[in-house]
């Protein structure tokens, strides 16, 4: 696609209205029920890989973010990565760096952050990117969003003591570990509200879709998203690509392979944006859990969505998803930017029959987008961790571990594989208990975490009910 002209923002589902990036900052969700995607990704050459190359990762993200923004003044863009990407907030001056493991295979660290997660890196971000928007416009803000358990989090301590900003969060009931729910459910700010529902993650997701859909309640209680559903979170993340790239390599023509733990699609869909940037990304490694619609895509071409009672309850439970919201965004790119042909599959065929199927030249496609996949069971994650640990000395969560699993299935020589790190292992306490037989090591300030009082309100997988929940708290 051409180059020419400004960047703005279009839905998946054909509502080509062209939006700047602080238009869709606290939109979510487009208006006809579609994900917003730019017009086009700009590109990145060799002469700008090796000018970006030994950034700080803010003043990377600079790079990276102001070509996607140009309704945010250069200096105020600035001062806010510099205030979200601090050795103050992620414990390292490199807030992202790269561990060696054996040879040509790497973890990079993601979850320096305040909840330990690798989603504190986008949603610390997004947490100064609306306070910003927000107070530039005179307005409020009422965020709803979805977790599996490390999103509610993550977003809670972005926004909390955030001015203009309430956050209305679901997750499924006795689904999260106790350390996760702990995070989430101790937090006593008077803007957070946490909404225990009974049912699973993707129960949860279709709520906050559903809201988002009725676009009189959502304009009139002005909501908003931080779920990767938001364009912004998803850009966000497309920054540590580019800094996991740059240490593993140390020439702008070398090719690197990421393998990513995989749930909702949103983190390898970062990866994705990256390499139609022209990041040298050989392929995409994505790995599943048991809940493995994704990896039953990339083998067949099919993609069929479970139904509640069909979704596992797993180890590795930030991944119990059987839904993949950003999915979406790839295929718009697999089918040629195609809004009709992609609203017809997400829209109609998964509405109807909760499946669709691309064969033949559509489905071959897939590999020249550099995606392979696998997936990872119960004894396998227990299995990498204890052999990761007793090898190397390094301690792994149980998404980490799925991802290893799988990378180690399709490693190139030659070819740097970089396995993105989801959380650190205190979350996931069980599991390392069960895998090594000794406690997860955690910050000594989260030692009585879960010992705290809770705060949540329990509710049935209704939207109604979470409609008039809202609207009883955001005045």
């Amino acid at each position: 696609m051409s180059e020419a002209g400004p960047l703005r923002y279009v839905s998946t589902r054909g509502d080509a209205t062209p939006r700047r990036f602080c238009e869709i900052l606290l939109e979510g969700l487009a208006p006809d029920g579609g994900l917003y995607l730019p017009t086009r990704y700009p590109a990145v050459d060799a002469a700008t890989l090796a000018a970006w190359r030994g950034l700080s990762y803010a003043d990377l993200a600079v790079e990276v973010l102001s070509l996607y923004i140009d309704d945010i003044p250069a200096d105020d863009l600035e001062a806010i990565c510099a205030r979200t990407y601090t050795a103050g907030v992620f414990g390292t001056d490199a807030v992202a760096p790269l561990r060696p493991l054996e040879p040509g295979v790497f973890v990079q660290a993601l979850s320096n952050g305040p909840t330990l997660a690798f989603k504190d890196l986008a949603m610390q971000l997004l947490g100064q990117l609306f306070e910003y928007e927000l107070a530039r416009r005179g307005e409020t803000l009422n965020i709803l969003g979805a977790t599996s358990g490390d999103t509610g989090s993550a977003a809670e301590y972005a926004m909390r003591g955030k001015h203009g900003v309430r956050v209305f969060m679901l997750s499924p009931s006795g689904r999260m570990s106790p350390f996760q729910q702990a995070q989430m459910f101790s937090l006593q700010d008077p803007n957070i509200h946490n909404l225990a529902v009974d049912g699973v993650f993707d129960d949860c997701q279709d709520i906050v879709k559903a809201v988002s859909a009725d676009l009189d309640f959502k304009r009139a209680h002005r909501i908003g998203t931080v779920n990767s559903i938001n364009w912004a979170r998803l850009l966000a993340q497309v920054v540590y690509y580019f800094f996991g790239y740059f240490q593993a390599t140390r020439d702008d023509g070398e090719r690197v392979d990421f393998a990513v733990p995989s749930g909702n699609f949103g983190n390898i869909c970062a990866g994705h944006v990256a390499r139609m940037m022209g990041l040298p990304i050989h392929r995409l490694v994505l790995a599943t859990n048991e809940n493995d619609v994704l990896d039953e895509f990339f083998r067949t071409g099919v993609y069929r969505v479970r139904r509640s009672v069909e979704t596992h309850e797993t180890s590795s439970p930030s991944m119990d998803i059987s839904k993949a919201s950003n999915f979406e965004r790839f295929v718009y790119d697999l089918l040629g930017r195609d809004a009709a042909a992609t609203r017809a599959l997400f829209g109609d065929a998964l509405a109807r029959e909760g499946r669709f199927v691309l064969e033949g030249e559509t489905f071959g496609l897939v590999r020249r987008f550099g995606f392979v996949s696998g997936s990872s069971r119960h004894a396998d994650r227990v299995q990498t961790i204890r052999d990761t640990w007793n090898a190397f000395g390094t301690m792994i969560d149980p998404h980490t571990a799925d991802g290893l699993k799988v990378a180690r299935e399709h490693l190139t020589p030659g070819v740097p594989m970089i396995v993105l790190e989801t959380a650190q292992p205190a979350k996931f306490a069980a599991t390392i208990r069960e895998a090594l037989g000794r406690e997860p090591t955690r910050p000594a300030a989260l030692d009585t975490l879960e010992a705290q009082p809770l705060r949540f309100t329990a509710v049935p997988a209704d939207v109604q009910r979470v409609k008039t929940f809202i609207h009883a708290h955001c005045r």
